[in-house]
């Protein structure tokens, strides 16, 4: 494992002789934890006007428009201030103690996952050779919170909303995985700055759902199960509010109410960031690929890319990253929510036959191409 290079050679440099190594590896996890509540925290209120403008539009109207100027630009960070004044309540015959850790165990889990992505080839967290393993990995601890919220919630709408999460995260995380392994199979590993740098080139030609016939049905099936992973329409089967008032979050309010919905937006961004990278180029684009031509040539090492470059293969996959967040947006609004037991038999009976067949098809194809 590398960690970040960025925040802790800065935090080394400027560091006088006398202080001691510990205190530079805490202040850079300090460093680098603020960075981290920062970035979820713009990503979500900034998910939430979009979310709204996309709903607006998909309705023939306009959405937020006047908080703030700019199309409403600021309503977000308004319901964040109202948020923040409102009183935190906690039912009477709750588990106080498993009520007050869920929110946090679900967003902390979601930060977990966060660290081991690159946000730059340059600049990142923690550099990890099993990362993607270690994000499915992470993200799914965002079900024992959520288990965790409605049996502490003492309410039969929360439970009912937990052990709907439950099933269905055990239903879809088999899909989930399988269908990964197409791409793994064809990069060949785990770490995702590897699997980003091998897909470098012109117009995207090698994009790893470019190189095996069976990639599009695997970025189809694993994009399918990503939707129920975040509890995402038509699989919002957990929160499902014409039936369960809010789900496994009806008792909750102010600041931890809000923990569920940056985890939410955030397990968005992270599932569409996966995407990315294990089919749709990572960091590479035309325009990355110019950039690096332009600066530093074709063979140039990581470490000596300028920031120029950084920052275009940054934007480039964050704008991938976008997009499928977009896309989830648009489901949202376009299609009805399916039956609890319409979700178990897609998961079961379709989504994990699926995915084994595109394994086992890709397999060949690599063995025999």
């Amino acid at each position: 494992m590398e960690h970040g290079n960025y925040v802790h050679s800065l935090l080394d440099g400027v560091a006088p002789d006398w202080v001691p190594g510990w205190a530079v590896v805490v202040s850079t996890a300090a460093v680098g934890v603020a960075l981290l509540i920062a970035f979820v925290a713009v990503l979500a209120m900034f998910s939430v006007w979009l979310e709204r403008k996309v709903s607006g539009h998909i309705q023939c109207r306009y959405g937020p428009m006047y908080v703030g100027g700019w199309h409403g630009w600021a309503q977000s960070l308004a319901d964040a201030l109202k948020l923040l004044m409102k009183e935190d309540l906690v039912p009477i015959g709750a588990d106080r103690v498993l009520f007050v850790v869920a929110p946090a165990l679900v967003l902390g889990s979601i930060f977990g996952a966060l660290v081991a992505f690159p946000f730059t080839p340059g600049f990142f967290f923690a550099d990890i050779d099993l990362g993607i393993f270690f994000i499915l990995g992470m993200s799914a601890l965002t079900t024992i919170g959520v288990v965790m919220a409605g049996w502490a919630s003492n309410s039969k709408w929360s439970l009912y909303g937990a052990m709907r999460e439950a099933a269905q995260v055990v239903a879809y995380e088999i899909p989930l995985g399988i269908s990964l392994l197409v791409p793994l199979m064809v990069a060949g590993t785990f770490n995702l700055l590897e699997a980003s740098q091998m897909q470098a080139g012109w117009f995207g030609m090698k994009w790893l759902v470019f190189q095996n016939p069976f990639m599009i049905p695997a970025a189809i099936l694993f994009f399918t199960a990503a939707l129920a992973e975040t509890k995402r329409a038509p699989f919002d089967l957990p929160e499902a509010e014409s039936e369960l008032v809010a789900g496994f979050m009806t008792e909750y309010s102010g600041l931890r109410w809000s923990f569920f919905f940056m985890e939410e937006y955030a397990a968005m961004f992270l599932m569409s960031l996966v995407a990315a990278v294990f089919f749709f180029g990572g960091f590479e684009s035309p325009f990355t690929h110019l950039a690096q031509r332009a600066f530093v040539g074709e063979t140039a090492a990581v470490a000596d890319l300028p920031l120029l470059y950084q920052l275009t293969a940054g934007v480039v996959l964050f704008a991938k990253a976008l997009f499928g967040v977009f896309v989830m947006m648009w489901l949202r609004w376009t299609l009805p929510r399916l039956r609890i037991d319409q979700v178990m038999t897609m998961g079961y009976k379709y989504l994990t036959p699926l995915a084994l067949a595109c394994v086992l098809a890709a397999g060949t194809w690599e063995a025999i191409f």
